[in-house]
């Protein structure tokens, strides 16, 4: 089959090499220079940053595109594990190293807050149980398919309802298993890994600490934007064709089947099309005519986020590559969050690849992507909420470091939720599409394919089964499966 592809994000490029290695002829169209979506980098002032996601984890599904195509993945991609998976600190002092190991993180809690380690074993068990008795249900199929609810796993899934806290919200689980409230902290952070807020998220969202304590934190050599480089590469080798600086004008529908797309007044026609454009924008600018799914492209977005791009002329040895400083009020962080508002004492994360990619700043001096959540652009005044952020963030930072952060600060670039929807093409700024702030959340984002038009498809973080590279590549293995 011919089959068009919109989109060279990381969900475009592995439905791209999944389809391109079943023997299908595949086009994929970009509209910017480069690949990669979401997942690029900048250089600044003598150091490189990766400009978006900053987390790799269950690297299992990028191994599996190598394994399906039946190329060797070490000559495109490499990468290593981090022996501590975060440096967590509280404004009271507190310091604590989630390390990779659990016998080790154990023993960290224990010493440094006084909680039995058997209570991180029961969390990181409970979080193992509800990803194994969810996943192949959840994450690796259509919720919107009929033969996905007649099958096995089904019938296994039902056995667990009572553990998965499906009527529970994700804090109130925490505060059940973990006890101490900086534990509780530490595991709430984990709804923001799809845009949610934690006092509002169902508790089946405790299964998000598995993706990491389960399957482990990972560095890529060369930074997260070695992914994009390696699907490009393995995308090409398998013969897919890309038409960069090449934006789509519209999908092409005749008799209620997608039938190609077309540039300016080019029309390219294919057997299948596939869409890893941001669900809003498909509907809103390539299918003009058509009847839109109004209550999916009505749900509450995920929550945004606000990153300066620092080169600091310092090293902290304290530090690694991930960093988190919490807000001494997690809950008011939140409700200013879903106001439409940034808090006056954010939570900061600071990832610095140089600690293992030396290359990334010059010699003693450290790369800081430091980020904090933030609302998706409802219209704020974002001059202002920026200005007063950084000034936050750098006081929050500098009391706890105790060094006066700003005058380090060598270089620096800015992305805020505007930006974010311009460059990113995700609507609002909101980072994950929906937010999963529903018990319901998962089936009301948008399917894999169309339920109107034939012959077309959907992949990427603002549909099924969710934002982040992880779920971005099952959703390219959903659609392969599909076609």
């Amino acid at each position: 089959m011919e089959i068009g592809i919109i989109g060279a994000g990381v969900a475009g490029m592995a439905a791209a090499i999944r389809l391109a290695s079943r023997g299908h002829n595949v086009t994929v169209f970009e509209a910017e220079a480069l690949p990669g979506g979401k997942v690029s980098e900048m250089a600044i002032g003598g150091y490189r940053f990766d400009s978006g996601p900053s987390l790799f984890t269950m690297p299992q599904y990028v191994e599996e595109l190598f394994e399906v195509a039946g190329v060797e993945m070490e000559p495109y991609f490499q990468y290593e594990k981090l022996p501590a998976i975060c440096n967590y600190f509280w404004e009271d002092g507190e310091r604590l190293t989630a390390w990779a190991d659990p016998a080790r993180f154990m023993l960290e809690i224990e010493q440094k807050l006084h909680v039995p380690g058997g209570v991180l074993k029961k969390a990181l068990f409970d979080s193992k149980r509800k990803y194994f008795a969810t996943s192949r249900i959840f994450l690796g199929k259509s919720l919107h398919r009929l033969n996905t609810w007649l099958g096995a796993d089904i019938a296994k899934a039902l056995v667990q309802i009572p553990v998965l806290d499906l009527f529970s919200t994700m804090t109130r689980v925490n505060e059940r298993i973990l006890q101490h409230p900086k534990l509780v902290q530490l595991f709430n952070r984990y709804a923001t890994y799809n845009g949610s807020n934690p006092y509002k998220a169902p508790g089946l969202l405790t299964v998000i600490p598995h993706f990491e304590y389960g399957f482990g934190s990972w560095l890529p050599k060369g930074g997260m934007i070695s992914i994009t480089r390696a699907l490009f590469e393995l995308a090409c080798a398998k013969g897919v064709e890309f038409r960069l600086n090449t934006p789509v004008d519209e999908i092409l529908v005749q008799d209620r089947k997608a039938v190609g797309v077309r540039v300016g007044e080019k029309p390219y026609y294919f057997d299948r099309v596939v869409s890893n454009v941001d669900i809003f924008f498909t509907y809103k600018k390539l299918l003009p005519g058509q009847k839109e799914p109004k209550r999916v492209l009505r749900q509450q977005k995920s929550s945004s986020a606000v990153l300066f791009y620092w080169g600091i002329r310092r090293s902290f040895p304290e530090l690694d590559v991930h960093n988190v400083f919490f807000s001494d009020d997690y809950r008011t962080e939140f409700e200013c969050i879903e106001d439409g508002n940034i808090f006056s004492d954010p939570t900061v994360y600071v990832n610095i690849t140089s600690r293992y990619c030396p290359e990334d700043a010059p010699e003693g001096c450290e790369n800081w992507y430091t980020m904090i959540n933030a609302p998706f652009n409802s219209g704020q005044d974002w001059d202002e909420l920026v200005g007063k952020a950084r000034v936050n963030i750098l006081s929050k930072l500098s009391r706890n470091l105790g060094v006066d952060i700003e005058p380090l600060i060598e270089c620096e670039a800015i992305l805020d939720p505007r930006s974010i929807e311009q460059r990113m093409s995700s609507h609002l700024g909101a980072l994950y599409g929906a937010s999963s702030n529903d018990r319901m959340a998962a089936f009301f984002r948008h399917a894999n394919f169309s339920k109107r038009i034939s012959g077309l498809y959907f992949c990427g973080g603002s549909v099924h089964p969710g934002g982040g590279i992880p779920l971005a590549l099952l959703s390219a293995k959903i659609v392969d499966r599909m076609i």
